[in-house]
């Protein structure tokens, strides 16, 4: 896929980092920031991503705008919405996309929390609009959630997908938008969750297990869920947590994939069979595998880097 032309409408750490990403691919890139005071600062995070996605200055592709009108919508191939964590907010952002972006450009919301369905309800381009979830910091961690609603065509679907793999993510395909979409669920209750996704054909074991490496499971080498949360703000988890969790599945007994698959004797490499089928040659490349990269975390691990020995008192909360 040749680069191509990108829009990201709201200039905070994620959109600007979003940003970052499209312009680290040579994509030429529109950031709608309606402060300008803020652009200098804007214009220097972005480099800063992009340098620290190992990229060179992009001088040239990066464009600042006050506002959606402002924007040159000629030749753009994608729109991501990244402005703040309230449905009329983001509705109403919704509402002018709709109108202004040109047909058949695929419309991408940032929302950890919201579903599309409801962001894009009584939108007359709907079938265009998904929900595209990055994970902090968007820069560095290579996932992106691609969660089609009640009105999201499939061409939408992979038209976000294609373009997320040329820009470096790692998209995985959310089928249906429920609060949380995929990886933010299994984070709240990981091996419960992952199997009931499974069980209501959610997401494919592939997926699964994507979600999982190359969002924020890839985060854990540096800090477990809890300071991940300290980094990103108490309050914001308390408002998702409110916002998704009555929806989460609270079973008290095993899922039912797992449950037919224990049964049929289909336990993994152990019996040669589980979710996929493993000759004895897979088993141990699989395995040394496996092996290599947990003691390469490991080694990055070292005490100093944990809570604690760096000087962070967990019950207090000072450093």
């Amino acid at each position: 896929m040749e680069c191509g032309s990108a829009v990201v409408v709201g200039s905070g750490i994620m959109g600007r980092d979003i940003a970052a990403i499209f312009v680290n691919a040579g994509w030429a890139t529109q950031l709608v920031a309606p402060e300008s005071d803020t652009w200098d600062a804007a214009a220097r995070h972005v480099a800063q991503s992009v340098a620290q996605m190992g990229g060179a200055p992009r001088f040239g592709l990066l464009r600042l705008r006050h506002g959606l009108g402002d924007v040159q919508w000629s030749g753009v191939d994608a729109v991501i919405e990244t402005v703040t964590e309230k449905l009329e907010v983001k509705r109403a952002v919704f509402t002018q996309l709709d109108a202004l972006v040109p047909a058949g450009v695929p419309i991408g919301s940032n929302s950890s929390g919201l579903r599309i369905t409801d962001i894009a309800a009584g939108c007359n381009t709907a079938s265009r609009m998904a929900n595209a979830h990055f994970f902090l910091p968007a820069h560095l961690v290579p996932l992106v959630e691609v969660a089609k609603g009640a009105f999201t065509h499939d061409v939408a679907v992979d038209r976000l997908l294609e373009i997320f793999a040329a820009v470096g993510r790692i998209p995985v395909r959310v089928n249906r938008d429920v609060p949380g979409f995929l990886a933010n669920r299994i984070q709240h209750a990981l091996m419960r969750e992952a199997f009931s996704v499974i069980d209501e054909g959610l997401a494919s074991p592939e997926d699964v297990d994507a979600a999982v490496r190359f969002g924020f499971g890839f985060r854990y080498v540096a800090a477990g869920p809890i300071l991940q949360k300290e980094f990103a703000g108490l309050d914001t988890q308390f408002a998702a947590a409110s916002s998704i969790y009555p929806s989460l599945c609270n079973d008290a007994t095993p899922s039912r994939t797992l449950r037919d698959k224990v049964a049929a004797g289909r336990y993994g490499t152990k019996s040669g069979h589980g979710f996929w089928r493993w000759s004895a040659e897979q088993i141990a490349q699989e395995r040394a595998r496996y092996e290599d990269v947990l003691q390469q975390a490991q080694r990055l691990l070292v005490p100093a880097t944990l809570p604690g020995a760096a000087g962070l008192d967990a019950t207090a909360g000072t450093l």
